[in-house]
């Protein structure tokens, strides 16, 4: 039966994350910014994607958007005792690296059906610019198998977070900048799939160009 929303656990898990230590840091300590929350959907399936050039970044996008949303975590986290059902609660899945697993995919479309909100760093790496260069179909796929929604996220400034050889994160302003919800393509196609990929990286560079 599919649901509406994320089970019970999952959603006190997920707050008692944030009110505790993402979003204390979040505006504490990078004075986070945060714009368009009302383009969020409360319940239902939706596919979040955004830019990534830092390892916050999965915290912070659900942090603001309001919701858990469904990572994936490399398989090496799942074999560890206590960590792996706490990750999977939160509503990480593994993935092998370097491969292309279908295994994730599947629990990717499972926790769509299962009402939860998922989510795809569009070009699937970190950008030192924090910008998308080359986005990748991926998102559009799950999107146009799932039905559902593509709500496109900017994260501006977590690209100066980390600096290479410190594992300290930097105190750097931040800004989140969420659009408006783009439809699911309506066919697995590659040129439809590359037309709504395109479309929600353009977005998400306009709203990084915005900057602060």
């Amino acid at each position: 039966m599919t649901r509406e929303r994320e089970p019970f656990i999952s959603l006190a898990l997920y707050h008692a994350f944030k009110w505790s230590v993402v979003s204390p840091m979040l505006h504490a300590y990078f004075g986070g910014k945060i714009y368009g929350v009302e383009n969020v959907p409360k319940t239902g399936s939706v596919v979040v994607v955004s830019n990534h050039a830092s390892y916050f970044d999965p915290p912070i996008v659900a942090n603001c958007i309001r919701r858990p949303v469904a990572y994936m975590a490399k398989e090496e986290l799942f074999k560890v005792p206590v960590l792996a059902q706490a990750i999977k609660l939160y509503g990480a899945y593994p993935v092998s690296r370097g491969s292309a697993d279908r295994g994730a995919i599947r629990a990717a479309l499972e926790y769509l059906e299962n009402g939860w909100a998922v989510g795809v760093f569009l070009e699937g790496t970190r950008t030192e610019d924090g910008r998308i260069h080359d986005p990748k179909r991926g998102a559009a796929l799950l999107a146009a198998k799932a039905k559902a929604p593509l709500l496109p996220v900017s994260l501006w400034g977590s690209e100066k977070v980390l600096q290479k050889g410190s594992p300290i994160p930097r105190k750097v302003p931040m800004t989140i900048r969420i659009g408006e919800l783009i439809d699911a393509p309506t066919s697995t196609r590659k040129d439809e799939l590359e037309s709504v990929t395109n479309k929600c990286a353009d977005v998400i560079n306009q709203m990084h160009d915005l900057g602060r």
